[in-house]
């Protein structure tokens, strides 16, 4: 999983050689045997950058499961900036409303079945909020009371680690330790796309995965974390998948393959 010798301690994570890793690990490392096909994401503009993460998210499951490509579902609810906090997880549960309708593949309005909507909620804390000194007590508390929230009706919570800014690769193994701790105190996957961006700047480092504004994913960046979701989400290899969100084929192959070695390697398979 990690290659070098060289061990440095950074607020309770560490790197070794030039990868950063969370130094705790994963207690939940599976969403199966029933794999989650709906899902509601609860985010920022992390995820609702280049048309949506989640979007992308259905075209790589229905593109790798054709025959049942209809039981797919994700939508997002997004606040730009927005942390844990400043979203009303229990609102996002009330009848008739998010879910009760979606479109399918001819934008046809289809009305899903009342009820449980969502089998997982994907959420993710602000970019800097789960590390800041004054924030971190926060994304702790909220972590705990979204993760009740969205059982009480009946949905499996799943915390999205996000990445490191471009100027600030230190940020990766630092957020890698806040969300797995939060994951392990919640009985929650955590979903390492942090992780996967920090992998393969690693193995290409002429990669952009950053808009320039060196926070926000590129259509690249949010290809990638995509595929990590995908990978998380229904326990299937990215590699090889047709859908490519309009990249080139060597480099949607090379981004599938970081997704997945970043997933096998921190759930330890």
């Amino acid at each position: 999983m990690v290659r070098g010798f060289v061990i440095a301690l950074t607020l309770g994570c560490m790197t070794v050689g030039s990868q950063a890793v969370a130094q705790s690990k994963p207690k939940v490392t599976s969403l199966g045997p029933d794999y989650p096909k709906t899902a509601i994401f609860i985010g920022n503009s992390f995820f609702y950058y280049n048309n949506g993460l989640p979007g992308h998210v259905s075209l790589l499951e229905k593109a790798a499961d054709p025959e049942h490509k209809a039981a797919y579902r994700n939508t997002m609810v997004t606040i730009g900036g927005s942390g844990f906090d400043w979203h009303d997880v229990e609102s996002y549960f009330r009848p008739n409303a998010v879910g009760k309708y979606s479109f399918d593949d001819n934008n046809v309005v289809v009305f899903n079945k009342p009820g449980r909507l969502f089998d997982a909620a994907v959420m993710m804390d602000c970019s800097q909020c789960p590390i800041h000194p004054t924030l971190k007590p926060v994304f702790i508390e909220y972590a705990r009371k979204d993760a009740d929230i969205v059982r009480t009706h009946g949905t499996r919570p799943i915390f999205f680690m996000s990445w490191a800014y471009a100027d600030k690769p230190e940020m990766t193994a630092q957020l890698a330790e806040a969300y797995t701790v939060a994951g392990n105190e919640n009985d929650a996957l955590v979903i390492p796309a942090g992780l996967a961006f920090a992998r393969a700047l690693q193995q290409q480092p002429e990669l952009v995965l950053h808009v320039a504004d060196k926070r926000h994913p590129t259509l690249a960046g949010t290809y990638l974390a995509s595929c990590v979701v995908f990978a998380a989400l229904t326990g299937k290899s990215p590699v090889g998948n047709p859908y490519r969100a309009g990249i080139d084929e060597q480099t949607a192959r090379f981004l599938q393959q970081v997704a997945w070695d970043t997933v096998q390697d921190y759930y330890g398979k």
